[in-house]
């Protein structure tokens, strides 16, 4: 057991864990490059790919052709139903007139989109907990780009904690999101993949 497994096992116990807690003390040991996330009460910490950011930054560029850079965030914790979920989303578009709350974080009722690149240690919380945590927020567009797979799934109609509706489409075709939220067609022509 590591020492930040000990202690977040006392605070369990204690009653005391907290997100703000555990992202406190996680600043102050994540090495300068990676990302940190809360799953479930799990902690992860992964390095940006090449692979990873280009996508990110493609999906970023596209957004910005309708959204003001202020409601397109990437790698900002979010907080999200569930026990213990604090994600730093790849890309999230905020909903016009978004404010942050006294705590200072964004509030996931103010989420319209969100996009995750998947990385082989994290994957299985993008398909899994981070989509059900997404769905019972009613995230309304979630969009999963998996260069291992070359392709992107896109999940819209949340309801009752799962998505009603996903479309797979494969890199190098456009996402049709003009009937969502994003109102938008996002390219995948020059997403790589691994």
């Amino acid at each position: 057991m590591t020492v930040l497994e000990d202690r977040i096992e006392m605070a369990e116990e204690s009653g005391e864990l907290t997100l703000d807690g555990l992202f406190e003390s996680l600043e102050r040991t994540t090495p300068e490059g990676y990302k940190v996330e809360i799953v479930e009460g799990t902690v992860y910490m992964s390095p940006q790919r090449d692979t990873h950011w280009e996508i990110i930054a493609d999906l970023y560029e596209q957004l910005r052709t309708k959204y003001p850079r202020k409601r397109v965030k990437s790698d900002v914790r979010i907080d999200y139903p569930g026990h213990l979920n604090g994600f730093a989303t790849d890309v999230t578009v905020m909903a016009e007139g978004a404010e942050k709350t006294e705590g200072g974080h964004w509030r996931h009722e103010d989420v319209e989109f969100v996009a995750e690149v998947i990385s082989k240690g994290t994957a299985a919380n993008d398909y899994g907990p981070k989509k059900t945590a997404y769905a019972t927020a009613e995230v309304p567009v979630y969009v999963v780009a998996d260069p291992y797979q070359r392709r992107c799934h896109v999940y819209t109609q949340p309801k009752e904690g799962d998505y009603e509706i996903e479309t797979t489409v494969p890199f190098g075709s456009d996402l049709d999101l003009t009937d969502t939220v994003v109102g938008l067609t996002l390219s995948t022509d020059e997403f790589p993949h691994d």
